[in-house]
């Protein structure tokens, strides 16, 4: 009898040790795949929206006797815009005028496109289009954009004035308290820049997200102040519109 207990007992260690050896069950397992993850969570960031690289934009407004009309005319002439590096970027039609209507077109070289903007096709595509009085055409360099998508119901506007010094200006409009004025008022910035050879001429785009408190802003002696601190010259030039199209 002692042999057979004596093995017993070697039995019963070996299976101690080849159990433990191999992990002797799923309690580790389920605590590595509880790290991981929480390590995936930790990862996680959230996506910048915000751009700084400069973008040559070509933005062209004109009235329209007929929106529906104009827009089949125009998604015609599509191939000759891409022929001079020109891509569609938003069709928008004015708050107060919907047959008012501004177009901004992101360009690869800014030279074809202000000669696309002298180019007779493009005078005879407008007038087949039903476009009334003379279009004006702006070329602008983008240096700040927010890509973040919001819906295209709320109003956008677009602002031109001049500068006493673009730097000062970027300066002051960047300036915490500014910003922070802004979203009190109900506005969000979506893209501003400066004309392609002048940085005395600005070009701001803002999102109204509180129509009610940004129109009031517009009016206000606030708003006025922050224009002198940033040496904004003269009575600024606002079009307040809403996207039609977004490509």
């Amino acid at each position: 009898m002692k042999p057979l207990r004596l093995n017993s007992l070697l039995f019963y260690a070996f299976m101690m040790v080849f159990l433990t050896s191999c992990g002797g069950g799923g309690g580790e397992k389920t605590s590595t795949d509880t790290t991981k993850a929480d390590t995936t969570t930790a990862n996680a960031t959230p996506t910048n929206t915000i751009t700084t690289t400069p973008q040559n934009v070509m933005i062209v407004k004109h009235k329209v006797a007929d929106f529906g009309k104009w827009k089949l005319v125009y998604d015609g002439h599509d191939s000759a815009r891409l022929a001079d590096g020109l891509h569609s970027y938003v069709i928008a039609r004015g708050l107060q005028d919907s047959n008012m209507v501004l177009i901004a077109m992101k360009a690869d070289d800014i030279t074809k496109a202000k000669a696309f903007a002298k180019d007779p096709g493009l005078k005879t595509a407008m007038k087949k289009g039903g476009v009334k009085g003379t279009p004006s055409f702006s070329f602008v360099t983008m240096v700040f954009g927010d890509t973040a998508v919001i819906s295209p119901d709320i109003p956008r506007s677009q602002t031109t004035f001049k500068v006493k010094d673009w730097n000062a200006w970027q300066q002051a409009f960047e300036a915490a308290d500014a910003k922070q004025e802004r979203l009190d008022n109900g506005l969000t910035v979506r893209a501003y820049g400066h004309d392609v050879d002048d940085d005395h001429k600005v070009v701001l785009v803002t999102a109204l997200m509180d129509t009610a408190k940004a129109f009031a802003y517009f009016k206000s002696d606030m708003l006025k102040k922050r224009r002198a601190a940033g040496g904004v010259i003269g009575v600024p030039d606002r079009f307040v519109y809403r996207i039609a199209q977004r490509y």
